[in-house]
């Protein structure tokens, strides 16, 4: 492929996709279409506390997946984190490539795109910026986009209402399991945990209904805390099916992932989610995985473990977990 980017591919303004986006038949969308009329859980972090434990508990057995609103992050501030990654991805392409990452050398962070070297393999239509936003010890400033200028500060204000949310979800998670409300937090590296920002930016695709802006997976961290933009395209596996998460103003999307499906010994589930791309609009969304410290030991709970439920999971460090999935599927 001439083209590094799928951005600057996008530009073209192409009649027909490459054949490397084009999907196998039956994972392309037009084949594979979601659910219709099927309700995604929406919690109110409002509502008094026995409710929410009781809901989000719900929400993580039966679909690993919820929407949660009054979570107290201003509007403005959402809008402030959209319009600095939204100005990132207009600047002019060599100033961006000055942030290019290098993944096959193990360089994550910066500027990437998920293009492949294997040809047998399909292109996602996505590219992206990924960096670390806590703890402050292992941050890398240099590699955070110097331009718009207000980035850093934009995104450290978030990277603070991260943390309070993610401390609230992960003792509502805890409680959900009967258990004391620092269990998980604690068990995942309590101050050492790990806050991973990626914007994904999905420039509109000549053909959306034969290619995938991610593909399906799960995501290797404990948590993930999404916010798109008002473009649709996230859909979630339920039931044998897929189910489209529908745009809701303010509202942050909470996928469980495999470090808590784990931790749970399997009842909250890492839920499998996919990407679409729109043939006239860009979709942008800005996740944060909270992960554990690599050198953390994840396996099922022991107060959770018993002759009726045996682990269902093995117990191994985050990074041997990271190379396992990396090798089998990159995130």
């Amino acid at each position: 492929m001439e083209e590094k980017r799928i951005q600057t591919l996008a530009l073209k303004e192409l009649k027909e996709l490459p054949p490397q986006f084009i999907r196998p038949a039956n994972e392309r969308p037009e084949n594979t279409k979601a659910k219709e009329g099927v309700p995604v859980p929406i919690i109110s972090l409002s509502q008094p506390h026995h409710v929410l434990v009781k809901e989000i508990a719900e929400a993580a057995s039966e679909w690993g997946f919820f929407l949660i609103t009054h979570h107290g992050i201003s509007q403005t501030l959402i809008q402030h984190l959209q319009e600095v990654g939204k100005d990132f991805f207009s600047l002019p392409q060599e100033e961006k490539e000055v942030y290019a990452n290098d993944p096959s050398n193990g360089k994550f962070d910066g500027y990437g795109s998920k293009m492949t070297k294997n040809l047998e393999e399909k292109v996602e239509w996505v590219d992206y910026f990924f960096h670390l936003m806590a703890p402050p010890s292992k941050v890398n400033y240099d590699i955070w986009p110097k331009h718009p200028s207000s980035y850093r500060e934009v995104t450290q204000e978030y990277n603070k209402e991260m943390l309070r949310v993610t401390h609230e979800l992960l003792e509502l998670l805890s409680e959900g399991l009967g258990l004391e409300r620092n269990v998980l937090k604690s068990s995942l590296g309590d101050e050492e945990i790990e806050l991973e920002m990626k914007i994904n930016m999905y420039p509109p695709c000549p053909q959306p209904q034969l290619a995938l802006g991610v593909e399906p997976h799960t995501d290797m961290s404990a948590i993930t805390l999404l916010v798109p933009n008002e473009v649709a395209g996230l859909q979630v596996w339920k039931d044998n099916n897929w189910v489209a998460v529908n745009y809701l103003q303010n509202a942050l999307l909470v996928h469980v992932g495999d470090q808590i499906q784990v931790l749970s010994n399997g009842k909250y589930k890492s839920v499998l989610h996919r990407s679409l791309v729109n043939k006239e609009q860009m979709r942008m969304s800005w996740a944060v995985f909270v992960a554990p410290p690599h050198e953390a030991v994840i396996g099922p709970l022991p107060s959770l473990i018993n002759d009726q439920n045996p682990p269902k999971f093995s117990t191994k460090t985050y990074a041997e977990y990271r190379y396992r999935k990396f090798n089998k599927h990159s995130q």
